[in-house]
């Protein structure tokens, strides 16, 4: 029986005398995608096997006018779904991987990574504007570009001081649709090329955004590109139905940047950025960043290890945070922190500077 918060948004996706599984998801059209694609994949690998797909909002798809910096990171995606899935009104739940946090509820865990879109960071650029700017380098001063992403704020306006910043929120639609208003403020949009490929959209990509690109110069968020799907621990016949699904490097990529994230603590409002790269044969490469947000302070950090195991990819992104810790992330966490506590509750919202 469904409860009120978890309604289906699709029936059942085959007929089976074996109870169903109830897969939950945010209702956004991207969310939803990406929750049938798992379940696609899942019914290739079990036929046998009903789905059921239910959508709910969560308290950022309720709130659509406060900016995700003064939400406080934590949960902020995921909280409502989760406490369907702990009293079993789900079996499992398809998250974005970055949206989800990196320590969760007692009895819930990170099940299964399956496979990796790409994780970078794109340049969406005003229709009206196309035939004349393709690169965040080609802008103007005073340019405006749209996100909610402090990291992203940071991190571009550590290389592009002079561009301006505006609070971009919104499904993809809908901020493509504020972006090419021709009395619009917008020049360009900052998002992950993920949600573009898996909505169909690729072709307004002007620029990939990542470490080795000229005038890009930019790290992801942590999980950006991945889906984790998040099961009870003591569910062993989901957890079962999942493993095979699992993309076994994506996962201990993904171990590894969220246990710099963990390590730090930080929150999606925090600005830390990471890529990730399988060198060779069991060796990954993670590169990381902590940058102010006004963009002039930074640190970042950079190792290349061996990898075989989850835990061992933990350990992983624990001494790469150390790395970023020792180059001084720390001082600019603890103010990005503080500035935040400071004006939590007051009447006018935290605006990065």
């Amino acid at each position: 029986m469904s409860t009120p918060a978890t309604q289906p948004a699709t029936t059942p996706s085959s007929a089976t005398s074996e109870p169903v599984i109830r897969v939950g998801t945010r209702k956004s059209a991207l969310a939803l995608k990406q929750a049938e694609y798992v379940v696609s994949a899942l019914q290739r690998l079990h036929p046998g096997v009903g789905f059921e797909v239910c959508g709910m909002h969560s308290a950022a798809d309720k709130d659509k006018v406060t900016a995700l910096y003064k939400f406080g990171g934590k949960g902020l995606w995921t909280n409502e779904l989760e406490a369907e899935l702990r009293a079993g009104a789900l079996d499992f739940i398809v998250h974005s991987l970055k949206d989800m946090p990196t320590s969760l509820p007692p009895g819930l865990i990170l099940a299964c990574v399956a496979p990796r879109e790409d994780p970078r960071d794109v340049v969406v650029v005003k229709r009206g504007l196309a035939g004349k700017y393709k690169t965040l380098a080609d802008l103007p001063a005073g340019a405006v570009v749209g996100t909610s992403s402090v990291r992203r704020m940071a991190q571009i306006r550590r290389r592009y001081p002079a561009l301006e910043f505006r609070d971009m929120r919104g499904n993809i639609d809908t901020r493509l649709r504020k972006l090419d208003d021709e009395g619009g403020e917008f020049a360009v949009l900052i998002l992950a090329a993920a949600g573009l490929l898996r909505m169909g959209l690729g072709a307004r990509i002007s620029q990939y955004l990542e470490s080795g690109t000229a005038g890009g110069g930019m790290l992801h968020a942590v999980g950006q590109g991945g889906l984790g799907i998040e099961a009870r621990e003591d569910d062993a016949r989901t957890l079962e139905l999942l493993r095979p699904l699992e993309d076994r490097g994506a996962m201990l990529a993904s171990e590894a940047e969220r246990s710099v994230m963990r390590t730090l603590e930080g929150g999606c409002s925090i600005p830390i950025g990471v890529e990730t790269e399988w060198v060779e044969e069991g060796k990954l490469r993670l590169t990381a960043t902590v940058v102010s947000v006004e963009g002039t302070e930074a640190a970042d950090a950079e190792k290349v290890e061996e990898v075989k195991t989850r835990e061992g990819a933990v350990e992983f992104g624990k001494r790469v945070a150390q790395q970023l810790v020792d180059n001084g992330a720390q001082k600019i966490l603890d103010v990005i922190n503080a500035d935040r506590e400071k004006s939590r509750d007051s009447a006018e919202p935290w605006v990065p500077a």
